[in-house]
């Protein structure tokens, strides 16, 4: 399964027939939980339909905060 990675994984994410799967971890997930709910979930994935468009820009807040995250990592390890 493709994946972005920053200091760890990011998101993964899956082509399957009838929907894209994208797996943001579990905080990832957590963090969009309302802007998620329309969509069909599982545990630490979530699927969008090949029949509608794709919520890009809600994609991209979501990876956006992984960044945020893995980065913090980063700076809690230097201290």
């Amino acid at each position: 399964m493709p994946a972005f990675t920053l200091n760890g994984h990011l998101v993964y994410f899956a082509g399957y027939k009838s929907h894209i799967g994208l797996y943001a971890t579990p905080t990832g997930h957590a963090a969009f939980k309302k802007e998620l709910a329309k969509y069909k979930q599982g545990k630490g994935s979530v699927q969008f339909p090949l029949d509608e468009p794709m919520p890009l820009k809600l994609i991209t807040q979501i990876v956006k905060f992984r960044v945020k995250e893995n980065l913090a990592k980063i700076k809690i390890k230097m201290k």
